[in-house]
């Protein structure tokens, strides 16, 4: 979940990307992991891929970013 919220801002994120993100086969982040993430609410499966849900950011004390709280390029 953490990998989704920090590395991918939330998602969505393809299964393939996310496992070799977390250095995981994918077959058991999609048959293990991901039933009991998606039971609890944490993640949910969209078309484009996996994304974290409010409550994965409740819980793990995060911020969703907002479009215009991005690092801007060009600032200091």
């Amino acid at each position: 979940i953490l990998a989704i919220i920090e590395k991918f801002k939330g998602g969505p994120v393809g299964l393939n990307t996310l496992a070799v993100s977390v250095n995981e086969d994918p077959g058991t982040l999609e048959e293990v992991y991901e039933p009991f993430l998606i039971q609890q609410g944490f993640i949910q499966r969209t078309p484009r891929g996996r994304e974290a849900t409010d409550l994965a950011y409740v819980r793990f004390n995060k911020s969703k970013k907002k479009i215009n709280d991005q690092d801007n390029l060009f600032e200091k």
